[in-house]
């Protein structure tokens, strides 16, 4: 291999590594089909059996194969890894975050063992996808209009109204006014009514729920700062929004499979919350574990209670 070729080669591994938008397993799925006939054997045994991969020398992962050595060498820098060193490293570490969507897809048969598997694996590999896709830029931004806001609206429907919902309890011990209607038409008067120092966190997996967009469009022209928290890059509710945190998960219409955007959501508004929190200053966070003291002693007097 030339300098040139083994240069582009290890920046290639880097990406592969550390900026892929797919993990290892999850690319391998999607590239399978586009292989010649040696190499897919040999991400078929990949598929099947990692760990035998991840332990094996190649010798040994060609004979299993049925090819030969030099195949599973181009299989590997294919792929864009230098070898096939590099590239257990990378099968490594992407079997200790479990096993990618493609591999946990819930069946009929599958007894409740397997499905607690498989629903975790979804749901961790998704969860991490989400914090490598997360632009950390934007919720500083986000972080800093929640800080100087006189008033914050949450508004989403469905699995999305859940995290608005939580996220008004939230946001309410920050001692600023904090809505989170779950109404529609509450929603929209909601943002008619707003001016500039209100922020509008508006919550839609696709970006494109109809209402929210229409509440967003309105809050913003009254002067309000609009905050999306979205699975999209790009849509009409990202078009209406001054901060969009993009929240990437695995997420489809199969009937079985978990909400994990929900679950990422309500990550991202813990992100938020204790971020805000932090800014506050030591007094507020004083104030904030007296509340806890507090609320722990009343839920103790509460459960002494005669009855």
């Amino acid at each position: 291999m030339s300098d040139a070729m083994a240069e582009e080669s290890q920046e290639v591994t880097t990406t592969a590594l550390d900026g892929s938008e797919e993990p290892l397993l999850q690319r391998l799925a999607t590239i399978s089909a586009t292989l010649r006939k040696s190499e897919r054997k040999v991400a078929d045994m990949v598929a099947e059996n990692p760990e035998f991969f991840m332990h094996s020398t190649m010798a040994a992962v060609a004979e299993a194969a049925g090819v030969s050595e030099p195949t599973v060498m181009r299989f590997c820098t294919g792929l864009g890894f230098d070898g096939f060193q590099s590239f257990k490293i990378a099968l490594a570490q992407a079997l200790a975050l479990g096993i990618p969507v493609t591999h946990s897809a819930i069946d009929d048969d599958d007894s409740v063992a397997e499905l607690v598997t498989k629903i975790f694996d979804h749901t961790l590999t998704s969860l991490d996808r989400a914090r490598r896709n997360l632009d950390t830029a934007a919720i500083e931004s986000a972080v800093e209009q929640l800080v100087a806001a006189q008033q914050i609206l949450f508004i989403g429907f469905g699995a999305s109204g859940i995290i608005a919902t939580d996220a008004a309890q939230k946001f309410s011990l920050f001692g600023v006014p904090c809505m989170a209607p779950t109404d529609a038409h509450q929603q929209f008067m909601a943002a008619a009514m707003s001016a500039p120092g209100t922020v509008l966190v508006a919550i839609s997996h696709t970006g494109r729920t109809q209402s929210v967009v229409e509440v967003a469009a309105r809050a913003r022209a009254n002067g309000a700062t609009v905050v999306a928290i979205t699975g999209a890059s790009s849509g009409p509710l990202v078009d209406e929004s001054d901060v969009t945190l993009v929240v990437k998960t695995f997420e489809d219409t199969d009937i079985y499979t978990p909400t994990v955007s929900r679950l990422a959501g309500l990550v991202i508004i813990d992100i938020l919350a204790t971020s805000v929190a932090s800014q506050r200053g030591s007094e507020h966070l004083a104030r904030i574990r007296a509340m806890k003291d507090g609320l722990a002693s009343f839920r103790t007097r509460d459960r002494l209670s005669p009855s």
